[in-house]
């Protein structure tokens, strides 16, 4: 089977070469595609200079729009989604999000952090889905639309999507953390970012609970 990595970005360079790197050193993985979310740093130029596959949006239209254009493009059979901002991934982290897919136990997997930082650990403890980093069968989810009017609800409209189609395995991902809202935009930003983050979450389950 086939497997590519997609990866949004947007204001990731101190970080993106890290997530490249540790994917280009896997066997599994056949291809990566960078979606540059209209990034104002170096994030593509370095994910370019690394020989991957990037596209660049041109301005920022959020995370939806930046999977959303992903999954349009790639033809593979599986989808290994991870965010850009990502500290200490490797083969494990890799391996444990592929698997279960891989071996037709699930259609998706999502990755929980475990006994890496205290405050992304918690974080994803208390709310799992929102975590960016999972393994999809492209089959189930290439005709998804709406993403890009998700704002930062993208992950829970892909896992109630998931759901209605087909299965979903949570993993842990030992070991693995990434650069939280606040340390990347500092804190008022990071807060106030996290604030529209509960939001839209409550909007898409509002959604979603009215469509059902």
């Amino acid at each position: 089977m086939k497997i590519t990595a997609l990866i949004p970005v947007y204001n990731e360079e101190n970080t993106i070469e890290g997530v490249v790197s540790a994917l280009k050193n896997n066997p599994l993985i056949d291809e990566i595609l960078v979606v540059d979310d209209g990034s104002t740093d170096d994030s593509a130029d370095l994910a370019r200079g690394m020989g991957v596959w990037v596209i660049s949006l041109g301005e920022n239209q959020g995370k939806g729009a930046a999977l959303e254009r992903g999954i349009k493009e790639i033809q593979s059979d599986i989808i290994l989604m991870l965010d850009g901002d990502l500290v200490g991934l490797d083969d494990i982290h890799i391996q444990q999000l592929l698997d279960p897919v891989l071996n037709d136990e699930c259609d998706m997997t999502v990755g929980v952090f475990c006994h890496g930082r205290g405050a992304t650990d918690l974080a994803q403890l208390l709310a799992p889905h929102l975590s960016g980093q999972r393994a999809v069968k492209t089959s189930i989810i290439k005709d998804i639309e709406g993403l890009s009017d998700c704002g930062y609800g993208v992950e829970l409209a892909i896992n109630e999507y998931i759901k209605k189609k087909g299965r979903l395995q949570y993993v842990e991902l030992p070991e693995l953390t990434h650069v939280m809202k606040e340390e990347k935009r500092g804190f008022i930003r990071g807060f106030q970012d996290r604030l529209k983050m509960y939001s839209d979450l409550i909007r898409i389950r509002f959604d979603n609970l009215k469509n059902r």
